[in-house]
């Protein structure tokens, strides 16, 4: 379908919607015409106030409600010239040319795993107006520039097929859809939740006079304002469907620019790195960028986003199992995209081009400084409140991370410690025990029972509290090898953090001492010997 047809389709569903409205305010007229006509005028006042309250709505919907500009993705904010990034530019004035469609004006670096264009157009997608690029720096780190420029291409073919300026008329529809039906369910609750306060009213002064309150029921309130909302609903599903089956076809040609550009394989390869991409940026930055904030800790200055280079230079394995695992599905029912794995077996089963997968250089060298980009993007997307918190190197951040964290998880117990009159460190605890055997039971009946816990009797109690108890000292042990600086967290890019005993063996020993300190007899000696006795050596690494 050419853009001219596809133009006008969105213009007629859009007009649909429109209708739509006017249809039903010309029911609701010819009904109050009828009401009148037939000399009931008191019927006929009633059926013209109900007309009123149901046209509001739609009313709103036609004229009322203004669709709000397109707000930009989060954290855009910086836009880079020609003068600042020469290579970039060329690439994408290249990809341009071969598309044969009219470069960006603009290119917005974005701190997502994505590449978007948009297009300020006017006059119902008629005239032409600024187009921007919107180029994640993650999918930067990831890439290479030949799978680069097969996503520069895809989204160049957006331009050439005119998706971007059809793209505002669509969202137009759609959202005014989404409103008045809104608007409809709104009317709905709150007639509803008004019969409802009434009715509580009501039966509570008759409680309050001792005579027997009747039963609240509101369920067929409101169920003029529902049957409206489900008319739009409908239009509603028939509109996305028919707008999301031009998007996903517009997807696919976009596709086959990309493989014109820098061939089959390499945008297929490109698909599939988008893919592991999201993913492991998703994980990075829960488990890592933001792994100190808790604690007030972020790292250093352009590694918030750029740390996400080292991760995936360590996961190298499971990075080629996400580009393998391909969704089947479209993300939602109304992703205006395929299923990945449909757009990657449709550009495999084409014929084989000769370019195969060309060496080239990373997508983040056609960067003139790409360090210093991603500390701008720090500056730009970060909260006040985060660029004020402390900067720490890696190492630094996930011991002190870590560190505090296991502190706040030896909280319960050091409640325990301090119901029973103890101190709230491990000498205080093993003090308490060898004064008083039994003060371990009751610590642990204060510790937070399992569900197993909570179900048992007699004997299973002490054998679901012991675990708990011991789970307990160990974190208080933690906590007291880290503030004596005898051990210490280590960072790992390729597994999670973890703790670097005093020496070798140490672990070993551990585990022996912390069973007799929970044992029905126990022995406190061990685990004081290993953890408080003066230990000269540093953490083993």
């Amino acid at each position: 379908m050419g853009a001219s047809l596809r133009a006008l389709r969105a213009l007629v569903l859009l007009a649909g919607f429109y209708l739509l409205g006017v249809v039903l305010l010309a029911v609701l007229a010819g009904i109050d015409y009828a009401a009148y006509a037939s000399g009931a005028h008191e019927t006929a006042g009633e059926i013209g106030v109900f007309s009123v309250v149901i046209a509001i709505p739609i009313v709103r919907g036609l004229f009322m409600l203004r669709t709000p500009k397109e707000e930009p993705p989060a954290g855009i904010k910086v836009t880079v010239t020609e003068a600042q990034e020469p290579a970039l530019w060329e690439a994408v004035h290249d990809v341009a040319r071969q598309v044969e469609t009219r470069a960006p004006d603009e290119i917005v670096l974005v701190q997502d795993v994505n590449a978007a264009v948009s297009e300020d157009s006017s006059a119902l997608g008629l005239r032409p107006g600024t187009r921007r690029l919107y180029l994640g720096l993650p999918l930067m780190m990831g890439l290479d520039e030949m799978q680069l420029r097969a996503v520069l291409a895809h989204e160049m073919g957006h331009y050439a097929n005119f998706d971007t300026r059809l793209t505002p008329l669509i969202a137009r529809g759609r959202s005014q859809l989404i409103r008045t039906i809104s608007h409809f369910h709104e009317r709905s609750a709150a007639k509803q939740a008004n019969e409802r306060a009434r009715q509580e009213r009501h039966a509570a002064k008759r409680r309050a006079k001792g005579r027997r309150a009747t039963m609240v029921d509101t369920p067929g309130l409101g169920a003029t304002y529902r049957g409206m909302a489900r008319m739009y609903t409908a239009y509603g599903n028939f509109y996305m469907r028919a707008t999301l089956t031009t998007s996903r076809r517009q997807e696919l040609a976009a596709d086959l620019a990309s493989v014109r550009v820098a061939g089959r394989d390499a945008a297929a390869s490109a698909l599939r790195e988008v893919n592991a991409l999201d993913s492991a940026h998703g994980f990075y930055m829960r488990s890592y960028a933001t792994l100190g904030v808790g604690a007030g800790l972020l790292p250093p200055p352009g590694e918030v986003f750029g740390g996400l280079r080292r991760l995936l230079e360590a996961r190298s394995a499971e990075l080629e199992e996400l580009r393998r695992e391909l969704s089947t599905e479209p993300a939602s029912p109304y992703d205006s995209h395929p299923a990945l794995a449909e757009r990657v077996a449709r550009i495999e089963a084409l014929p084989d081009d000769g370019r195969g997968r060309q060496a080239a250089r990373p997508a983040l060298e056609l960067l003139a400084d790409a360090d210093a980009v991603l500390a701008a993007l720090e500056q730009a997307v970060l909260t006040p409140e985060a660029l004020a918190m402390k900067r720490l190197d890696w190492e630094d951040l996930v011991h002190e991370s870590m560190a505090l964290y296991a502190s706040q998880g030896a909280d319960d117990i050091r409640e325990a410690l301090s119901a029973e009159g103890a101190g709230p460190g491990l000498a205080a605890l093993l003090d308490a025990i060898d004064a008083d055997p039994a003060v371990r039971r009751r610590i642990a009946d204060r510790l937070p029972d399992s569900e197993q816990e909570g179900a048992a009797a007699g004997d299973e109690v002490r054998a679901f509290s012991r675990p708990a108890l011991r789970r307990a000292v160990g974190q208080l042990v933690t906590v007291e090898l880290t503030a004596r600086g005898t051990a210490r967290w280590q960072l790992s890019w390729s597994e999670s953090a973890t703790l670097r005993y005093p020496a070798d063996g140490f672990e070993d020993r551990l585990g022996p001492a912390l069973d007799a300190v929970v044992a029905d007899r126990p022995d406190t000696g061990p685990l004081r010997k290993l953890v408080l006795a003066p230990l000269s050596a540093p953490p083993h690494s």
